[in-house]
Parts: C-alpha cells; sequence; structure tokens
C-alpha cells in the first residue's frame, strides 16, 4: 500500500524557518516526480514546488522563489522542503503529492499525503 506522510510543520514567527519532511512507501517512488502544494483556508490547493525523478529540475511557485527549496533523497524515499522568511500568506496546510508514473510494469496514479498544518504568526 502506496503513503505519504508528512511531518515538520507547526507554528512559527513571520521570518522564521520550517523545514517540512515527505516520506514515501513504495519502490516506485524515485520514478515518480514529487510536489509540495498547500491550502489556506477558503482558497483553492496551489502549487508551491515540483521536483524531478532525479531531483535534477525544481520549480517554484513565484511566491515561493528565493525562499523555499525542494530536495529529495531517492535513497531514503523522502522528499524535503525548506522553507525561509516566511510570511503570514503561508500559513495553509502543506500537501505531499507524488506524480502519476509506471513502475515495473505497474501503473501508480498520483498520490497524496494528508498534509501538515503551517502557521505564521507572531
Amino acid at each position: 500500500q502506496v503513503q505519504l506522510v508528512e511531518s515538520g510543520g507547526g507554528l512559527v514567527e513571520p521570518g522564521g524557518s520550517l523545514t517540512l519532511s515527505c516520506a514515501a512507501s513504495g519502490s516506485f517512488f524515485s520514478v515518480s516526480a514529487m510536489g509540495w502544494y498547500r491550502q489556506a483556508p477558503g482558497k483553492q490547493r496551489e502549487l508551491v514546488a515540483t521536483i524531478s525523478t532525479d531531483g535534477g529540475t525544481t520549480n517554484y511557485a513565484d511566491s515561493v522563489k528565493g525562499r523555499f527549496t525542494i530536495a529529495r533523497d531517492n535513497a531514503k524515499n523522502t522528499v524535503n522542503l525548506q522553507m525561509n522568511s516566511l510570511k503570514p500568506e503561508g500559513t495553509a496546510v502543506y500537501y505531499c503529492k507524488s506524480s502519476k508514473t509506471y513502475y515495473r510494469g505497474r501503473y501508480y496514479p498520483d498520490y497524496w499525503g494528508q498534509g501538515t498544518q503551517v502557521t505564521v504568526s507572531s
């Protein structure tokens, strides 16, 4: 059974930092592009950052460029999101997502974690 489990959320003051982690079960991890998304209260879920299967290509939402860094460790089946200079508008539930892929003849659809709350407030 495939699972994505996020951790590392919490309460942080504006200007502070947090690192979110996503641990994935399943041997397909290394062939799946990964992403972090967030959903603020009353708003649609939005893309924060994505990373390619080998970690060589990353993309960021304009609102987080220069402040957030996504990285993955295929040996550990983890993907992290380092968040610096956090702003109050960064308050949201952050979700990890693995993108659909094929591995050893099997199709894996998109998978989502359960989310972790990040609150940026003084």
